[in-house]
């Protein structure tokens, strides 16, 4: 791939498309990673995401999904920008999401130098990347605090939730590593309890794991939300993952 040691933005697969901030590695690859924000778009906490992965030998490209309504949206955490995010979330339509994800993970494997790849999301991206394992083949999700698991409302979810057909992730062969806080209030602990039973009954390789005390968002950096902790954890696992499955 062309030399993205700085990271920058690209166009992804059709002109005029989805773009993506991309971010690889100073030496060897060692495949390559879709990282799906949350509702605040490409921002300095998703870019930072990239450049650890691009450390540890990924190539990392974080899509932005809200380009058909705004491009590279960049959003901080007032409460004003929340709504915001919101708004641009909820139009989001689930085909579209899964072309999107489809055209990010034809970069991914181009540049994964023969290694696998993985999506990794928090929040909506942890959806994202649920729902692109219900359609697509690639090697890992790692998801923290994935929301909509198994409810509809919004048009990015559609009507059938991604869990309903876990099946289709067996079948693709991703493996779904998932985190998620005690105190969630998005995803409460029977719902994760009731995801952790649709996996197994489909036969999805998978680990799910609960942090005590975290709160929805635990691994972002709001402090309000912040478990440092958790955090640590949740991203050794994911290193340990990566390594293993790519």
């Amino acid at each position: 791939m062309t030399d993205q040691t700085s990271g920058r933005w690209l166009e992804l697969g059709t002109p005029g498309g989805i773009e993506a901030y991309v971010h690889g590695p100073v030496g060897e690859v060692r495949g390559a990673v879709v990282v799906c924000p949350e509702l605040y778009g490409v921002n300095a906490y998703v870019r930072g995401i990239c450049a650890e992965l691009a450390g540890l030998g990924y190539v990392a490209l974080a899509p932005d999904f809200y380009w058909r309504s705004r491009r590279r949206t960049e959003l901080g955490y007032s409460a004003e920008e929340r709504e915001e995010g919101l708004t641009l979330m909820r139009a989001l339509d689930r085909d579209e999401l899964v072309a999107d994800a489809a055209e990010a993970l034809d970069s991914a494997v181009a540049w994964a130098d023969d290694h696998g790849v993985a999506f990794v999301g928090t929040s909506m991206g942890g959806h994202i990347a649920v729902r692109a394992a219900t359609e697509l083949r690639f090697d890992l999700a790692a998801v923290f605090y994935p929301g909509w698991l198994l409810n509809s409302g919004f048009p990015l979810v559609g009507p059938v939730p991604p869990l309903e057909t876990a099946g289709r992730i067996a079948a693709n062969g991703v493996y779904l590593l998932g985190f998620c806080g005690e105190l969630d209030h998005i995803l409460p602990p029977e719902e994760w309890q009731e995801a952790e039973r649709k996996l197994t009954e489909a036969e999805v390789g998978h680990e799910l794991v609960t942090y005590p005390g975290a709160r929805h968002g635990f691994a972002a950096d709001r402090p309000a939300d912040h478990d440092a902790a958790a955090t640590a954890d949740a991203w050794r696992r994911v290193h340990a993952a990566l390594a293993e499955r790519l």
